[in-house]
């Protein structure tokens, strides 16, 4: 067995930096592994599946969960109207208004890499993989009434948990466990093997134990260590490479790009990112703030006859897959929704009902929903609930009715008060 140093950010995504932990969101993990061959990078994400395939779609899926531009509030509003029109991510809604979308501790949550990765070897065949880490805290939400009381009480309660557990050695741990697909099992499958926005059942592609992770010391300084730290998938160690699902190809792009902007042009020189063996990169050098030799008078490619270099033997990243090749036209905001997307959310409510967890997921997306004013996105919200399940847009639908009345019978008390002074 190897050990390697880990670092790890866990963050908001709705949320700005100082914002509730306990709120309502996904927890995203920036997992950055210092191995002896170079670092390896992971960016997941603590619900298995996501709400868009579509990249071009990612910076307004963003924009709709932050505050309204007009009035610097956060609007429900945004974010129903962008869900309720691109409703592939209908499984990921789901999970997030269920008691998942409200985790008691970060310690009690899993964490998903979602996008599907290569495992390669170096005569180039490979296995598709998705990776968990499965936490061995187990699982442990809050209701929405918990988790709305800790947001007024100790907004930081996320961080300060995570934080006296490992100052009182009870460390946190996880293990992590691969899913594989061989390409003619990807060839056959029901689901598209490139589309965030599906999980692969776990009957059919079982969890296989590849490893643990265990985090046992705390930052020294948040700034210096956690802030500056910058995580990019495209950041792979051989035996790992990129599949075609294309946000995992837009966030390997994305990311380095956002890190420059951020962090400045030499950001992988910083401590928090500097990896723990030589890295020869002599295009790389110059820019604000570098902090070692800049390479002297080495030549600024690699290749060069003038100065000798052993590169590692590169891995074939196993190409040549017949339905990976590009055999479309771009397309703009073009992703089509159909009836194969609603399986997997139909199969999810129907695990709610069994285990009693049904009521806790409508009363969510019931008093979420009851925040809108805009009644046609109410509307749209129940047809899409509908297609997952009548009973389920039935209920959702009952649900608004009765908090639409609920709340008129509180103003016309309100009003009577007011006459009553």
């Amino acid at each position: 067995d190897t050990e390697s140093k880990v670092l790890l950010r866990i963050s908001t995504v709705a949320p700005e930096r100082g914002g509730a932990e306990t709120v309502r969101d996904v927890k995203g993990w920036g997992i950055k592994i210092f191995t002896s061959e170079g670092n390896q990078d992971f960016v997941f994400n603590s619900i298995p599946v996501f709400f868009v395939r579509d990249p071009i779609k990612f910076p307004s899926l963003n924009r709709s969960h932050k505050r309204d531009p007009a009035t610097n509030a956060a609007d429900a509003a945004m974010f129903w109207d962008f869900h309720t029109t691109h409703q592939e991510g209908i499984h990921t809604l789901m999970v997030l208004f269920t008691a998942r979308g409200t985790p008691a501790s970060l310690r009690q949550i899993h964490s998903y890499s979602g996008h599907t990765y290569k495992l390669t070897r170096p005569d180039g065949s490979f296995h598709y993989a998705k990776l968990t880490f499965r936490s061995k805290q187990g699982i442990r939400t809050l209701t929405a009434a918990e988790a709305s009381t800790t947001a007024g009480t100790d907004p930081d309660f996320h961080a300060r948990d995570m934080r006296a557990a490992i100052e009182g050695g009870d460390f946190p741990a996880w293990t992590l466990c691969a899913q594989a697909m061989t390409p003619a099992q990807a060839e056959a499958a029901a689901v598209n093997v490139s589309d965030m926005t599906h999980v692969w059942p776990q009957s059919e592609y079982p969890l296989q134990e590849q490893g643990s992770l265990e985090l046992n010391r705390n930052p020294g300084n948040f700034f210096a260590e956690i802030e500056q730290a910058a995580f990019s998938p495209s950041i792979m160690v051989p035996g790992f490479a990129p599949s075609a699902d294309p946000m995992l190809q837009v966030r390997v792009f994305a990311y380095p790009d956002a890190a420059r902007y951020h962090l400045g042009a030499n950001y992988q020189l910083l401590p928090s990112n500097r990896p723990v063996v030589p890295v020869y990169a002599p295009y790389q050098r110059d820019g604000f703030a570098r902090t070692d030799g800049n390479y002297g008078g080495d030549p600024n490619y690699v290749g060069s006859a003038l100065r000798a270099v052993k590169f590692a033997e590169p891995s074939a990243a196993g190409a040549g897959v017949g339905y990976e090749e590009w055999v479309g036209r771009v397309s703009e905001f073009a992703t089509s929704v159909g009836e194969g997307d609603f399986v997997q959310p139909r199969a999810f409510w129907e695990v709610l009902k069994g285990t009693g967890q049904d009521r806790e997921l409508v009363g969510n997306l019931v008093a979420d929903l009851g925040r809108v004013g805009d009644g046609g996105i109410r509307k749209r919200a129940v047809e899409m609930f509908s297609r997952v399940d009548g009973e389920l847009g039935g209920r959702v639908r009952e649900g608004l009715r009765g908090k639409q009345e609920s709340d008129q019978f509180e103003s016309l008390n309100d009003i009577i008060r007011g006459r009553d002074r």
